[in-house]
Protein backbone atom coordinates (compact mmCIF):
# COMPACT_ATOMS: atom_id res chain seq x y z
CA UNK A 1 0.00 0.00 0.00
CA UNK A 2 1.08 3.74 -0.46
CA UNK A 3 2.94 5.43 2.28
CA UNK A 4 2.52 9.16 2.08
CA UNK A 5 6.22 11.61 3.26
CA UNK A 6 6.29 14.88 3.47
CA UNK A 7 8.78 17.01 2.93
CA UNK A 8 9.17 20.61 4.65
CA UNK A 9 11.90 21.25 1.92
CA UNK A 10 9.95 20.79 -0.81
CA UNK A 11 8.50 24.10 -1.38
CA UNK A 12 5.45 22.00 -1.90
CA UNK A 13 2.03 22.83 0.72
CA UNK A 14 1.17 19.08 2.27
CA UNK A 15 -1.50 18.86 0.08
CA UNK A 16 0.09 18.83 -3.02
CA UNK A 17 2.86 16.89 -1.93
CA UNK A 18 -0.10 13.94 -1.46
CA UNK A 19 -1.16 14.72 -5.12
CA UNK A 20 1.87 14.38 -6.73
CA UNK A 21 2.94 11.20 -4.80
CA UNK A 22 -0.26 9.38 -5.88
CA UNK A 23 0.48 10.86 -9.35
CA UNK A 24 4.13 9.65 -9.75
CA UNK A 25 2.35 6.61 -8.40
CA UNK A 26 0.39 5.91 -10.85
CA UNK A 27 3.19 7.17 -13.30
CA UNK A 28 5.18 4.21 -12.38
CA UNK A 29 1.95 1.60 -12.03
CA UNK A 30 2.56 1.32 -8.43
CA UNK A 31 -1.17 1.90 -8.33
CA UNK A 32 -3.45 0.64 -10.41
CA UNK A 33 -6.93 0.49 -11.47
CA UNK A 34 -9.18 -0.40 -8.39
CA UNK A 35 -6.83 -0.04 -5.67
CA UNK A 36 -7.34 2.04 -2.15
CA UNK A 37 -5.81 5.10 -1.47
CA UNK A 38 -4.82 4.92 2.08
CA UNK A 39 -8.12 5.89 4.19
CA UNK A 40 -7.83 9.72 5.51
CA UNK A 41 -7.73 8.78 8.88
CA UNK A 42 -4.27 6.71 8.77
CA UNK A 43 -2.70 9.89 6.98
CA UNK A 44 -3.84 11.97 9.37
CA UNK A 45 -2.20 10.11 11.90
CA UNK A 46 1.29 9.15 9.93
CA UNK A 47 1.91 12.48 8.91
CA UNK A 48 0.07 14.41 11.60
CA UNK A 49 -1.45 16.71 9.56
CA UNK A 50 -5.47 17.99 9.36
CA UNK A 51 -7.99 15.94 7.81
CA UNK A 52 -8.94 18.44 5.73
CA UNK A 53 -5.65 18.58 3.94
CA UNK A 54 -6.01 15.05 3.26
CA UNK A 55 -9.36 15.40 1.89
CA UNK A 56 -8.19 18.51 -0.17
CA UNK A 57 -5.23 16.52 -2.44
CA UNK A 58 -8.10 13.26 -2.33
CA UNK A 59 -10.82 15.93 -3.89
CA UNK A 60 -8.33 17.44 -6.26
CA UNK A 61 -7.45 13.92 -7.93
CA UNK A 62 -11.08 12.81 -7.73
CA UNK A 63 -11.57 16.35 -9.80
CA UNK A 64 -8.60 15.28 -12.20
CA UNK A 65 -11.03 11.72 -12.77
CA UNK A 66 -7.93 9.73 -11.49
CA UNK A 67 -9.74 8.42 -8.08
CA UNK A 68 -13.60 8.55 -6.63
CA UNK A 69 -14.65 8.36 -3.77
CA UNK A 70 -16.97 5.57 -2.20
CA UNK A 71 -18.36 7.25 1.23
CA UNK A 72 -17.97 4.65 4.15
CA UNK A 73 -15.02 2.37 2.19
CA UNK A 74 -12.66 4.97 0.98
CA UNK A 75 -10.99 6.25 -2.11
CA UNK A 76 -10.62 4.35 -5.23
CA UNK A 77 -8.14 4.57 -8.40
CA UNK A 78 -10.28 5.03 -11.56
CA UNK A 79 -7.62 5.87 -13.87
CA UNK A 80 -4.02 5.35 -14.13
CA UNK A 81 -1.17 7.53 -15.85
CA UNK A 82 1.23 4.77 -16.92
CA UNK A 83 3.27 5.77 -19.82
CA UNK A 84 5.11 2.97 -20.11
CA UNK A 85 5.17 -0.44 -18.68
CA UNK A 86 6.54 -2.17 -15.90
CA UNK A 87 8.91 -4.60 -17.57
CA UNK A 88 10.17 -1.52 -19.52
CA UNK A 89 10.50 0.27 -15.91
CA UNK A 90 12.33 -1.92 -14.50
CA UNK A 91 15.37 -1.57 -16.55
CA UNK A 92 15.17 2.52 -16.25
CA UNK A 93 15.13 1.70 -12.35
CA UNK A 94 18.65 -0.57 -12.27
CA UNK A 95 20.30 1.85 -14.79
CA UNK A 96 19.38 4.53 -11.97
CA UNK A 97 19.93 2.61 -9.09
CA UNK A 98 23.15 2.06 -10.67
CA UNK A 99 24.14 5.73 -11.39
CA UNK A 100 22.82 6.66 -8.12
CA UNK A 101 25.53 4.28 -6.67
CA UNK A 102 27.88 6.05 -8.70
CA UNK A 103 26.84 9.62 -7.80
CA UNK A 104 27.57 8.27 -3.67
CA UNK A 105 30.65 6.72 -4.33
CA UNK A 106 31.61 10.36 -6.33
CA UNK A 107 30.90 11.89 -2.70
CA UNK A 108 27.77 13.53 -3.60
CA UNK A 109 25.15 13.95 -0.97
CA UNK A 110 21.20 14.12 -1.11
CA UNK A 111 20.50 17.60 -2.48
CA UNK A 112 23.61 17.71 -4.84
CA UNK A 113 22.54 14.92 -6.78
CA UNK A 114 18.60 16.55 -6.69
CA UNK A 115 20.67 19.32 -8.29
CA UNK A 116 22.89 17.21 -11.04
CA UNK A 117 19.85 15.65 -12.00
CA UNK A 118 17.57 18.74 -11.98
CA UNK A 119 19.73 20.45 -13.99
CA UNK A 120 20.54 17.36 -16.49
CA UNK A 121 17.06 16.76 -16.87
CA UNK A 122 16.34 20.41 -17.98
CA UNK A 123 19.17 20.69 -20.02
CA UNK A 124 18.26 17.71 -22.09
CA UNK A 125 15.51 18.20 -24.74
CA UNK A 126 13.46 15.60 -26.35
CA UNK A 127 15.33 15.90 -29.23
CA UNK A 128 18.72 15.55 -28.21
CA UNK A 129 17.61 12.26 -26.14
CA UNK A 130 16.39 10.60 -29.99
Amino acid sequence: MLEFHLDGRSGLSPYQQIVRQVRHALRLGLLAEGDQLPKVKDVVAALAINPNTVLKAYRELEHDGLVAARPGVGTFVTATLSGASPAALGPLRQDLRRWLAKARRAGLDDESIEALFADTFHAVSTEDIA
